[in-house]
């Protein structure tokens, strides 16, 4: 099976139209477009009945004690944790991409409706996706400004002071399964529980991103090198 995007090269820096929040020299950050990037998919195997697509970022602090704190920096030696930023499931076979903006354009406060995503092909065939939340909705918990239930896609938006390039996996599941044995409300996490034992396939590509100046400069995606 094999997957790519139109929005970036796999290895490359992810777009700041698709980033949650953009660099600003005077409050270190600004929130950006937040599109959900392109993606597309071919070869998927013989058997498949639905498709999964979870995007995670999997150099989250483990520690937030200096996250985005003045005077303070976030070591990259620092052990990290995953961060879900997208839970797509019940994909039919039929669909052989998603384009830019179809999920999510702009941040939206206190989060995009969910679990249902109802959607058309270009048949006219209705289908029902279903969306995960992100864990965004965990990170804005105490912000009344923003606290919700974030379903679907929202974009990078690492800590301005880390020192480490975070990475952005899209993985991308062939099942076995029709649907996705969850049924209500559920995190990437519970969905990567759930599809152990119906995988056919994967593939993968990845973006990276990064809010500090000093790794812009030098571009995030050559700091991995």
């Amino acid at each position: 099976m094999r997957i790519w995007s139109d929005s970036f090269t796999d290895g490359a820096e992810i777009p700041a139209a698709c980033a949650f929040a953009v660099s600003d020299p005077d409050t270190h950050v600004k929130l950006s477009s937040n599109r959900n990037p392109h993606i597309a998919w071919d070869d998927v195997p013989a058997g498949t009945q639905s498709l999964v697509l979870i995007c995670h970022d999997p150099d989250v602090p483990s520690d937030g004690t200096d996250v985005n704190k003045e005077g303070r920096r976030v070591p990259a030696s620092l052990p990290r944790v995953d961060f879900f930023h997208w839970t797509l499931v019940d994909i039919p076979v039929c669909l052989k991409s998603l384009a830019e903006g179809m999920f999510s354009d702009m941040v939206t406060p206190h989060g995009k409706p969910g679990p249902l995503v109802p959607f058309t092909i270009k048949n006219g065939t209705e289908h029902q996706l279903r969306h995960g939340v992100n864990d965004y909705t965990g990170w804005f918990a105490q912000d009344p400004d923003m606290a919700g239930e974030f379903y679907g896609y929202d974009g990078p938006c690492p800590p301005w002071n880390d020192e480490r390039v975070h990475a952005y996996i899209f993985t991308l599941y062939a099942l076995d399964i029709p649907r996705l044995p969850l049924d209500g409300r559920f995190t990437g996490q519970e969905a990567r529980m759930a599809i152990r034992g119906h995988i056919l396939d994967e593939a993968r590509i990845f973006g990276v991103y990064s809010l500090n100046p000093a790794l812009e400069a030098n571009g995030a995606a050559d700091q991995l090198k």
